[in-house]
């Protein structure tokens, strides 16, 4: 399941490239270009919907099970939704940058950011999840280790938060799945 799993993240954080390509080169699968572009935007969000419903199949965990030296706490939370916007930025100049109905040379290049995404497991990250609602954060200990966290939660102090419903994607990314502590 979570190579499934990766792979939907992967596709659902790349999707917007294919969307910014096809409109940029009048690419309408239907006649009307309204219709076009909505069905572009509602394939992002579906897959970035379906990326958010298979976390709910992850392994279980907790703050305190990453923690489990009790000298170590959680010591700062840091708001990281701006930290991927150039990466974004870097998505939609290369899919501009693509000439006009050049299918192999979009093919191409979609499948090495693919790869990349990938396998750099820097795709967690996916802008269709904030219109969902959620927030990303780096949480560090006092060991020094940075745990990248995605939740609903608008976290300001981070002595408020327990994180017992967690959802394991790797040993450094978690999703809560938990309500407001």
């Amino acid at each position: 399941m979570l190579i499934i799993f990766k792979i939907l993240l992967a596709l659902s954080s790349t999707s917007l490239f294919t969307v910014i390509y096809l409109i940029k080169s009048k690419y309408h699968v239907f006649n009307s270009i309204i219709l076009s572009y909505t069905v572009y935007f509602l394939t992002v969000s579906l897959l970035a919907y379906l990326a958010l419903l298979c976390m709910n199949f992850l392994e279980r965990s907790s703050l305190a099970s990453q923690l489990s030296d009790k000298k170590n706490s959680l010591e700062e939370i840091e708001l990281a939704n701006y930290t991927f916007l150039p990466t974004y930025l870097g998505y939609f100049f290369i899919a501009l940058s693509i000439p006009d109905k050049e299918w192999s040379i979009f093919v191409a290049l979609y499948l090495i950011m693919f790869i990349f995404v990938y396998l750099s497991q820097n795709s967690y990250f996916n802008p269709i999840f904030i219109v969902f609602g959620y927030q990303f954060y780096y949480v560090k200990t006092s060991s020094d280790v940075k745990l990248f966290l995605i939740s609903k939660k608008l976290m300001k102090n981070h002595k408020v938060y327990k994180f017992n419903n967690l959802r394991k994607i790797n040993d450094f990314t978690f999703m809560d799945k938990g309500d407001l502590e």
